[in-house]
């Protein structure tokens, strides 16, 4: 597994059925973020259909089937 410097933790879920307009992030420490949408334009531009189509890369990154894009953990905790 590929870790990225100065990060320990991982990304093990993420979900956009339970707040309207939030992205839910479980990390693999247990902890839950929480993180508006609207912080990432390309994912809020996405139909629900296709955000669903998630996945997560060496725990530390993820991405969507129709996206070329890929989005670190770094990406999340700034925001966080």
């Amino acid at each position: 597994m590929c870790k990225m410097k100065d990060v320990n933790i991982g990304i093990k879920d993420l979900s956009f059925t339970a707040h309207r307009g939030k992205m839910d992030v479980r990390l693999s420490d247990g902890r839950e973020i929480i993180i508006p949408v609207s912080f990432f334009p390309d994912i809020k531009n996405m139909s629900i259909k296709d955000r669903n189509k998630w996945m997560v890369l060496d725990d530390q990154f993820f991405t969507f089937e129709n996206m070329t894009r890929v989005y670190s953990i770094k990406d999340l905790l700034t925001i966080a």
